[in-house]
C-alpha cells in the first residue's frame, strides 16, 4: 500500500482483498460470507469499476437492512429447473452467487434452470454471475429489479430502478458479456460521487422540482437511458423481478433473476464456442472508421483492466480507505 499525493491509495490485489475480507468480518461478517463479498468487490474493481469496488462495503456497512432481522437463505419452491428464493434479509452478493451455483448445477444436469432471489439487497455488479455461469459452460442471463430511484420519461420522481441486465456466452476463449443498467446513471456510482462530492455529468438526474442537476447529493431521480427504449427496458426488468417474487419483500422492489441455459440442447458446446469465436471475430473484423485502432466488443474492456490491475493493483480514494479502517465493530443479527 502507499499514498498518491494523498488523495489517493494504491493497493495491491492482495492487499485489496485483505481490506475487504477485514472490513467486513469487522461489521459482523462470517468468513465465507466476507469472502464472497470481497471476491465480488474486489474483482469489480480490478475489471475498472471503482464505484462497484471497495466503496461497495460502505454501502453495504450503512445499509438500512444490514441490522434488521435476517434468515437463512430457503427455497419457497423448487422443481428440477427452477428454485425460487427467499434472500432471508442477506447480503444479494452473498444470494446472487449461492443462487447462481444453484443454477448452473440445475442447468448443467437438465439443461436449464431458471432462479429468482428475493428479500435481498445490494446485488453488486451483474456480469459477476453471468461470468461464473459462462465459465461453467453455459449460457447466462441476469435481470434486477432494484430500489425505485430512476424516474420515467416527462415524470418528475421516481419510477423504477436503474435495472440492470447481463448476459455471458461461452467462447473458445473468455466468456462473451454484456452488461448495461436501464438508467442513464447507475445508483452505485451516485453513491460513490456524494461520497467524494463530485460532479455528476451532464443530464442524467433531475432534483426534487425536476429540473436537471449535477449535485449528487440533491439528486431526487435518476434519469433513465436511452429515454424512452430505456424505460421500456427499466419495466421489463422490474416484470421479471415481479416473476422472482419481488412483491414477497418488504419494500415490493428487489427481484433477482438469473437464467442458465446449455448449449447442448440446441448445438453441442464445442461447436457453439466455435462460432461463437467466428460471429465475434467477424464482427471485430468489420471496416474502422478513419483513426479508430479497433472495434471493441462489449466486456473487453473490464477483461483487459482486470489483467493489468491484478499485475499493477488497484487505486481508491484515501478517504475511502480511511473510512473503511475506521469502521465501527459490528455483530449482525445471528440466524
Amino acid at each position: 500500500m502507499k499514498f498518491i499525493a494523498d488523495t489517493r491509495v494504491h493497493l495491491s490485489a492482495d492487499e485489496a482483498q485483505a481490506l475487504a475480507v477485514q472490513s467486513l468480518e469487522k461489521i459482523g461478517y462470517d468468513a465465507e460470507e466476507a469472502r464472497i463479498i470481497a471476491d465480488h468487490v474486489v474483482d469489480a474493481a480490478l475489471c475498472g469499476y471503482e464505484y462497484s469496488g471497495l466503496p461497495k462495503i460502505l454501502n453495504v456497512a450503512e445499509h438500512r437492512q444490514l441490522k434488521h432481522a435476517r434468515r437463512r437463505m430457503s427455497a419457497i419452491r423448487e422443481t428440477p429447473n427452477s428454485v425460487l428464493f427467499d434472500g432471508g434479509n442477506n447480503n444479494g452478493m452473498v444470494a446472487m452467487y449461492r443462487a447462481t451455483q444453484v443454477a448452473i448445477e440445475k442447468a448443467q444436469a437438465n439443461g436449464m434452470a431458471v432462479v429468482g432471489v428475493n428479500n435481498s439487497w445490494v446485488s453488486g455488479r451483474s456480469a459477476h454471475y453471468v461470468e461464473m455461469a459462462a465459465r461453467a459452460g453455459l449460457v447466462a442471463m441476469h435481470t434486477v429489479s432494484s430500489r425505485i430511484h430512476v424516474s420515467a420519461p416527462d415524470s418528475s420522481g421516481p419510477a423504477t430502478g436503474t435495472n440492470p441486465i447481463a448476459f455471458a456466452f461461452p467462447t473458445e476463449n473468455d466468456p462473451f458479456i454484456v452488461d448495461l443498467g436501464a438508467a442513464a446513471f447507475m445508483g452505485t456510482d451516485l453513491m460513490f460521487q456524494v461520497r467524494r462530492k463530485a460532479v455528476l455529468p451532464e443530464n442524467v438526474a433531475i432534483d426534487k422540482d425536476g429540473n436537471l442537476t449535477r449535485d449528487p447529493a440533491q439528486v431526487h431521480a435518476i434519469l433513465p437511458f436511452g429515454g424512452y427504449k430505456g424505460f421500456a427496458l427499466a419495466l421489463a426488468m422490474q416484470a421479471m423481478g415481479v416473476l422472482a417474487g419481488s412483491g414477497l419483500g418488504d419494500d415490493k422492489s428487489y427481484g433477482y433473476l438469473i437464467i442458465a441455459i446449455k448449449p447442448d440442447l440446441m448445438v453441442p458446446l464445442d461447436e457453439f464456442k466455435r462460432d461463437m469465436s467466428a460471429m465475434l471475430a467477424q464482427v471485430k473484423a468489420t471496416p474502422r472508421q478513419p483513426g479508430v485502432d479497433e472495434i471493441r466488443l462489449p466486456g473487453e474492456r473490464s477483461l483487459r483492466e482486470r489483467a493489468r490491475l491484478k499485475r499493477e493493483g488497484i487505486e481508491i480514494d484515501r478517504s475511502i480507505y480511511d473510512t473503511l479502517l475506521a469502521l465501527p465493530q459490528g455483530k449482525l443479527p445471528a440466524f
